[in-house]
């Protein structure tokens, strides 16, 4: 599937959800779909069915991405937030029909907790990790770890912050700008100011993810082969790999 196909299929299933992402913010539009790719490499090393566990599917783009990766690859999508998620059912319905996707509306921690250790063959998310705080986070990486099988595998497109704060903080300028702009030209003012104070908390102190810090972090939970790719401003594909 070629990338209009992608973006044809992306804008028929999730409609105006994933077209307002595009225009607000296309570098999370992106990072989706690198999510997706990489489930898709992941899915070819494998002889077997994979089954995901995705958190924080909001209203399915990501989860959508995750689907197109493998017909081989099964979603648990975890999202407590009922609005988003009851889109995403409806959207996704007929991948749930064909018992490829089950839905848990519980937090991501809970969700993780109740799973058996060495279960999951991959863990994988969007734009979901930087709005936990920083304890909260650091519980789910351990969990995460844990219930990877040996050899398995978390990708995660993500906010992760620049070591150097004052590059990061321009990039921060540049990002509000561009909500401005995108925005206020289609009279979207509700839509801007949610946007502006979600900000205010995604660049709070307990919620950055700084990018050296949350690399250690994986590696203090026990991951190994951890990487950093498709930086795009504040914005980055991270992986890593449990291989105990």
């Amino acid at each position: 599937m070629n990338d209009q196909q992608l973006e044809t299929m992306f804008s028929g299933v999730i409609g105006t959800e994933y077209d307002t992402l595009k225009l607000i913010c296309p570098l999370a539009a992106k990072m989706s779909q690198l999510v997706g790719e990489a489930v898709a490499d992941y899915a070819a090393e494998q002889s077997s069915e994979l089954n995901v566990l995705e958190l924080g599917g909001g209203t399915g783009i990501t989860t959508l991405s995750i689907l197109l990766a493998n017909e081989s690859v099964k979603v648990l999508s975890v999202d407590s937030e009922p609005t988003m998620q009851n889109q995403a059912k409806q959207s996704l319905k007929q991948w749930s029909e064909a018992g490829r996707l089950e839905f848990d509306g519980r937090d991501a921690l809970s969700v993780l907790k109740s799973l058996d250790s060495n279960s999951m063959d991959m863990v994988a998310s969007a734009y979901t990790l930087h709005n936990f705080l920083a304890s909260y986070r650091a519980d789910v990486l351990q969990e995460i770890y844990r219930v990877l099988k040996k050899d398995g595998k978390f990708v995660n497109g993500d906010r992760y912050g620049l070591d150097d704060i004052s590059v990061h903080t321009r990039m921060i300028q540049k990002e509000v700008s561009g909500y401005f702009k995108a925005l206020t030209q289609i009279n979207k003012l509700d839509v801007l100011e949610h946007w502006i104070v979600h900000l205010f908390s995604d660049e709070s102190e307990n919620h950055v993810m700084r990018e050296s810090f949350a690399l250690q972090q994986l590696a203090d939970a026990g991951f190994v082969e951890i990487t950093l790719s498709n930086r795009c401003e504040v914005n980055a594909l991270v992986s890593a790999l449990k291989n105990k």
